[in-house]
């Protein structure tokens, strides 16, 4: 590969990352028309270049082409929400118990890692003294990947991946923290990845990621 061809898909890389935290991170908001002559001066990338990033991130359900009006980010519904995080409860479950069965010390002191780190930052936020919800959630999804590293499947992780920021998006639209709630059920996954207890992983992330969506749903920030 010549330098050209790898100047030219380092700037697009850069730019599919950007655009697509923008996107899971709401900085680019649900619904938002997605206009690529100010796309190409914030992203610093070609309109031929961001039209491939953006189909790209369409085929990730992130982004929605409107034929001949161009594209926008996909909006968000109550509906979908649903749909998102039962796929995910789906592909974690499933994750979790092979991740448990085969998992070994080295997986089990990732999880701790991790933990620790998403365990400082809830515990700043029910003090009211941490503004990085960012940060938080990038520690969330630390966590729940870390429990699932040792799937064995790389197709399982990359699938969960997709699915995962998907759901994140939402959890960022509607400013979701449950407080104490979410921080125990945390504990409590750790506790079963410890003890292997798979079953028991199963049922708390059923309960987490259910009563966050009757959360959002419940506030009415999707409406």
């Amino acid at each position: 590969m010549n330098s050209e061809v790898l100047a030219s898909a380092t700037v697009a890389d850069r730019a599919y990352d950007r655009i697509r935290s923008d996107i899971i991170f709401g900085r680019l908001a649900p619904a938002r028309r997605l206009r690529l002559d100010r796309m190409t001066r914030d992203y610093d990338a070609s309109v031929s270049t961001l039209r491939e990033i953006l189909s790209r991130l369409a085929s990730e359900g992130l982004v929605r082409a409107e034929g001949q009006r161009g594209f926008e980010v996909s909006p968000v519904s109550p509906e979908d929400f649903r749909d998102v995080a039962a796929l995910r409860l789906l592909l974690e479950s499933h994750a979790l118990e092979l991740s448990f069965a085969q998992g070994d010390l080295e997986w089990e002191g990732a999880i701790v890692a991790a933990h620790h780190k998403l365990a400082v930052m809830e515990r700043r936020m029910l003090a009211g003294g941490c503004d990085q919800p960012e940060l938080w959630k990038r520690y969330d999804r630390e966590f729940h990947q870390a429990l699932i590293a040792a799937c064995g499947s790389e197709t399982l992780l990359d699938t969960f991946g997709g699915v995962y920021d998907q759901y994140l998006r939402y959890q960022m639209v509607a400013v979701i923290f449950r407080g104490m709630p979410a921080a125990d059920e945390h504990r409590a996954l750790l506790d079963c990845a410890l003890a292997r207890d798979a079953d028991g992983a199963c049922a708390i992330l059923q309960h987490h990621v259910e009563d966050c969506v009757a959360h959002a749903l419940a506030a009415g920030a999707l409406a």
